[in-house]
């Protein structure tokens, strides 16, 4: 038998309650502060801190592998008493430049492709982050943990050269020019890195791009360029080594940081070629800034 209530009252039917919510009163930060905050965030990321065992492998292995031929060198000059180190501070990077790309093709997509992934980019937008805030923090961050990586085994190669007892000067001069190299090298790596990973939210598609666009392109540049020479046309060597990201880092400094040239036969730019060499590098980090920035716009909408 159905119970029947009695009829509420129109007043009573409607309540507003309390349940406690209040407007944040505390101190807001600004942009600044999340940009800093994006930046470390990234920066830790790309050697696997703050995340699980399996991120932390790979990244801490090749910083291993990057330093341990400069320990042998430097256990080798200070044993056998030599006068100068095994390798230039110049050269390490360009010896190493696989290890180097390995790095950069696992660390970039990791950097941006969840996000694009995962859409989480218009929650960053929503505020106070813009899009110049999002993408100059993650290009420094990429930028800065190439930069630790490849300037890691040049202290390495520094402090010993110093207690092999070598000329002071001499190894300081080729120490600041190494840094100059390899800062110029992260920025251009980690700009062409993150315009790649960008484009796909697959990571794995993202590695085997940047993989790709900076192994075949110095693979091919090297095999023309010694082409070129054994066919006694020197002179187009310093030219063909425009068309790839590391021969352009070699001819920067060759030209201006008085490097030995990695070309066949060591024909390195002249000063006038490297200023070309020196205005395309500066253009493609341009240009990775500008990509990014167009594509963020996007993916922010």
């Amino acid at each position: 038998m159905a119970v029947e209530h009695p009829l509420t009252q129109p007043g009573e039917q409607t309540r507003i309650h309390n349940i406690g919510y209040r407007n944040y009163d505390g101190p807001r930060l600004g942009r600044a502060y999340a940009r800093r905050s994006l930046y470390s965030q990234s920066l830790r990321g790309a050697y696997g801190l703050g995340r699980s065992v399996k991120s932390k492998i790979l990244p801490m292995l090749l910083f291993v592998v990057m330093c341990v031929p400069a320990l042998i060198m430097v256990a080798v000059a200070v044993a056998t008493k030599a006068k100068d180190l095994p390798v230039d501070y110049t050269r390490y990077a360009v010896i190493m430049q696989a290890v180097i790309g390995l790095y950069v093709a696992s660390q970039g997509p990791q950097a941006v492709s969840r996000d694009l992934r995962f859409k989480t980019v218009p929650l960053y937008f929503s505020r106070p982050i813009e899009t110049a805030d999002y993408v100059r923090a993650k290009y420094a961050a990429l930028a800065s943990a190439l930069f630790v990586l490849t300037a890691a085994p040049l202290i390495v190669l520094y402090v010993g050269a110093l207690l092999a007892k070598l000329d002071f000067a001499d190894q300081s001069k080729g120490f600041g020019q190494g840094l100059a190299s390899v800062a110029l090298l992260s920025l251009l790596f980690a700009g062409i890195a993150l315009v790649i990973s960008a484009v796909t939210p697959r990571r794995g598609f993202g590695i085997a791009a940047v993989i790709a666009a900076l192994t075949i392109s110095y693979g091919a540049v090297s095999t023309v360029q010694a082409i070129a020479f054994e066919r006694s046309s020197s002179g187009a060597v310093p030219w063909l080594g425009l068309f790839s990201p590391i021969t352009l880092i070699d001819g920067v400094q060759t030209a201006f940081l008085g490097a030995s040239s990695a070309f066949p036969g060591e024909v390195g730019p002249s000063s006038a070629q490297g200023l070309v060499y020196l205005a395309v590098v500066l253009g493609l980090i341009a240009g990775c800034y500008g990509l990014l920035m167009r594509r963020y716009r996007k993916a922010g909408l």
